[in-house]
């Protein structure tokens, strides 16, 4: 591991860019973030022509991921430029819901009892890969198992003593593979055409005065919203709230336009990718090859556990493997968006498993510790 520690080091502000902020951490000059985002809106360029599915931030992704790990550019994107775009999506998801949607809520349940267990599934296999496979010390195999939180889990593991660029890295691998993967299955599984854009949102010229102001509302005032109250992803959740809740009282009925949509996906893409900037897989192999075997595991539990529960839970296949699926909210709810499968269900499902996830995982960790203590020495 030690020829890796200079690469982790010097990465530590490419995590920072990509929405982690790591302790000492600066942010990117303004002509790196520029020469980002031209990249990666080349990148998304080429596969909507090329038809990908999610072409946008897959695009983004892809190329900025390539180029960071090659080492033949600087990368960085604002921590409050991601920021602004994940509150767009919190607009766009708060959108879906609709008074119908409400008696629904209490039905639920099931739904939330079989994501807990999986979540609780999961994570034990994913410490089993860390702790017995790559050999991680205990406190670093738990945080990195864990199904979501790439900040919350980074920051609450290195305050026990854990790694926490191993983490940090950990995350952005499994990230990586869930929003790589998620939309090839269901173009290749499911045989569902992917659009590069949600179908029905409009053109921004389209957009009125009055709902434009509606709409930057939720979102400026949204994220202060979920910073002030604590929740998890707090940028997303907060401007979804507040949509939801105009959505709900007919105040609005817009949607945000196909543009900025499209903008919040390279964004979402390139901070994926700045996360591997300054580092190579000879660097870190290890690393990444434990995340890449993870992230896999994770997504075939997502489906096996989907197609297994689907008529226990009678919902489609399709919903509940884009519900388990444990990516990044962020690049979750920019797939329920685009796929439009029951968007406004899978988005709640996601927030749950965040927050089940960030209020969970220190807990369990805490009793096992203690559990731990109390074992008799020989």
């Amino acid at each position: 591991m030690t020829a890796e520690k200079p690469a982790l080091n010097q990465a530590a502000n490419a995590f920072a860019a990509g929405g982690l902020a790591l302790p000492g951490s600066t942010p990117p000059p303004l002509k790196t973030v520029i020469r980002t985002l031209v990249i990666a809106t080349a990148g998304g360029a080429v596969f909507a022509v090329a038809g990908a599915p999610l072409a946008w931030m897959l695009g983004a992704m892809f190329v900025t991921t390539g180029i960071a790990m090659a080492g033949l550019a600087e990368l960085g994107v604002y921590a409050w430029l991601r920021t602004t775009m994940i509150a767009v999506l919190g607009v766009m998801l708060g959108s879906a819901f609709t008074p119908d949607l409400l008696g629904q809520i209490p039905g639920w349940w099931p739904d939330v009892l079989a994501l807990a267990l999986f979540i609780v599934l999961v994570t034990s296999i994913g410490f089993v890969i860390f702790r017995y496979g790559a050999k991680y010390d205990p406190v670093t195999a738990y945080f990195s198992a864990t199904p979501g939180g790439l900040s919350e889990m980074a920051i609450m593991g290195h305050a026990l003593g854990a790694d926490i660029r191993t983490i940090s890295l950990i995350h952005a691998t499994r990230i990586l593979v869930v929003v790589a993967t998620i939309p090839v299955y269901f173009r290749v599984v499911e045989g569902l055409e992917i659009p590069a854009l949600p179908k029905d949102v409009g053109s921004l010229l389209d957009l009125s005065g009055y709902e434009a102001v509606m709409l930057s509302a939720c979102a400026l005032l949204g994220v202060p919203l979920g910073k002030l109250v604590r929740v998890p992803a707090g940028a997303l959740i907060g401007p979804m709230v507040l949509s939801a809740a105009v959505h709900l009282a007919a105040y609005s009925t817009a949607k945000p336009p196909a543009e900025i949509v499209a903008a919040a996906q390279v964004v979402v893409g390139a901070s994926i990718g700045c996360r591997f900037a300054g580092l190579t897989l000879g660097d870190a192999r290890r690393i990444i090859s434990a995340g890449l075997v993870s992230g896999i595991v994770m997504v075939a539990a997502a489906a096996l556990a989907a197609y297994s529960l689907t008529d226990l839970l009678d919902r489609p296949a399709d919903v509940l493997v884009l519900s388990f699926a444990p990516g990044g909210l962020a690049e979750m709810a920019l797939i329920a968006l685009i796929l439009g499968i029951d968007t406004a269900f899978v988005s709640a499902m996601h927030v749950l498993r965040i927050a089940m996830v960030v209020i969970g995982a220190p807990l369990a960790f805490s009793l096992g510790q203690r559990k731990e203590s109390k074992k008799p020495t020989n």
